[in-house]
């Protein structure tokens, strides 16, 4: 069975996006990143500090392109260094901080893949048992779909954020709170991607799936197991599960913004108070803090959260399709990413209002977060949407992994960030 590539027309909504770059990768195919990503170059332990200049220059060219507001904190190995840009809140005009709390999206998959990295070490759940085992006559074909195809999406299943529909009712009706069993719904009205174990495709309907493993397993919620088994202990006072909306809206939290340019002058939608918790869950439903994603990360790389069995479970990788242009491997909630600079672990989070970015080096000791307030809204792809991916997803997400490892930023990755590539083979 072949693995399924293809993208929606529709992929510039949240989430439809898989992390940093994969799902839109296929629309920007030959942007000259992918030559450049098929030799990664190591780390070198005499980095270069971070280039203040050039981190301005991204964050301009960041807000250029729509985000209200712009957030990094690069942890080289010598120094953390610290940029904010734009505002936090469209409505007053306070300006954004690098302390302040913001949506983490996806990067909630490798919270999640902890927590069930800690079942397996105390014997309560096994990698290669069948879904069946534990959600009995849940899901379709179960029995041949294993725990760690969930973990490391190759379970097949579709991803109930990819029907045509969903984002589509979500802007009719955005305080709905769905339940498990209705995102499962649309998810299993849909035929799979491929028989399980046999291709790769990012799912949000896996760790829907995980999360309810989680809370049968423990007889817990996952924001008390958040707290109870990662955040108590990493002393993250700043991260939390949205149950469902998030709680600390107040000062000190970046609102997120999705972003319609359909009638050509953008229009700014609000979505800080809409149920995060409703709709992306154990999928995506982290808020955090820089400080927070960066300590975290830390944590998992260096095996503070479980066994070394486990993290070593953790970063055996499947490889992406060879058709994305960044390339790299999917592990259990955890991505390894070889950048034009080198190689990074990670993951990446957008809602309908954040596209977040969190990466580290294998051994955690260097870190790079960014946060950026804003989202294409569109329905379909524009020159905006395209504009937004360019600069943001191929250009200042990478630009940030190799201030982080102290390498040149490759001439390519300047170009989409400054708008001055031209792809090819479209």
């Amino acid at each position: 069975m072949t693995i399924r590539t293809d993208t929606p027309a529709t992929s510039s909504h949240p989430l439809r996006r898989t992390l940093l770059v994969l799902a839109t990768a296929a629309a920007l195919t030959g942007t000259g990143v992918a030559a450049a990503a098929n030799q990664p170059r190591p780390v070198d332990a005499t980095a270069a500090p971070v280039d203040d200049a050039l981190q301005r220059e991204v964050a301009r060219h960041v807000l250029a392109v729509g985000p209200p507001g712009y957030l990094a904190r690069i942890d080289n190995g010598r120094r953390v260094y610290t940029l904010a840009r734009g505002v936090a809140d469209r409505g007053t005009g306070r300006p954004i901080t690098t302390r302040d709390q913001f949506e983490a999206g996806s990067n909630t998959k490798t919270f999640t893949a902890v927590l069930i990295l800690q079942q397996v070490d105390r014997g309560r759940i096994r990698l290669d048992a069948p879904v069946e085992t534990y959600l009995p006559g849940v899901v379709p074909n179960g029995a041949n779909i294993t725990v760690r195809m969930l973990l490391n999406h190759s379970s097949g299943l579709f991803s109930y954020t990819g029907d045509p529909d969903f984002f589509v009712d979500m802007q009719r009706d955005p305080q709905h709170v769905h339940t498990d069993a209705e995102l499962l719904a649309v998810a299993f009205a849909h035929e799979p991607y491929f028989e399980p174990g046999q291709g790769w495709q990012y799912s949000n309907t896996n760790y829907t799936l995980l999360g309810m493993i989680l809370q049968k397993q423990t007889g817990r919620s996952l924001p008390d197991l958040v707290e109870q088994r990662i955040t108590g202990p990493l002393g993250l006072e700043h991260t939390y599960f949205a149950d469902p909306r998030a709680t600390h809206t107040g000062r000190g939290y970046a609102h997120g913004y999705a972003i319609s340019h359909a009638g050509g002058t953008p229009r700014y939608t609000d979505v800080s108070g809409w149920p995060l918790g409703g709709w992306a869950g154990a999928a995506g439903a982290m808020i955090s803090t820089a400080d927070d994603l960066s300590r975290f990360f830390s944590a998992v790389l260096q095996g503070e959260l479980f066994s070394q069995e486990q993290l070593r479970q953790m970063k055996t990788t499947v490889a992406l399709p060879e058709s994305f242009p960044i390339k790299g491997g999917y592990g259990l909630g955890l991505l390894r990413t070889d950048s034009p600079c080198g190689t990074v672990w990670g993951h990446g989070g957008d809602t309908m209002g954040h596209h977040s970015t969190a990466v580290a080096t294998e051994d955690g000791r260097r870190t790079a977060v960014t946060d950026t307030t804003g989202e294409p809204d569109d329905l379909a792809e524009s020159p905006a949407t395209e504009r937004f991916q360019r600069t943001v997803l191929f250009g200042a997400d990478i630009v940030n992994i190799c201030q982080m490892l102290g390498r040149p930023v490759p001439s390519e990755v300047l170009g989409n960030l400054r708008g001055t590539g031209q792809p090819s083979g479209r």
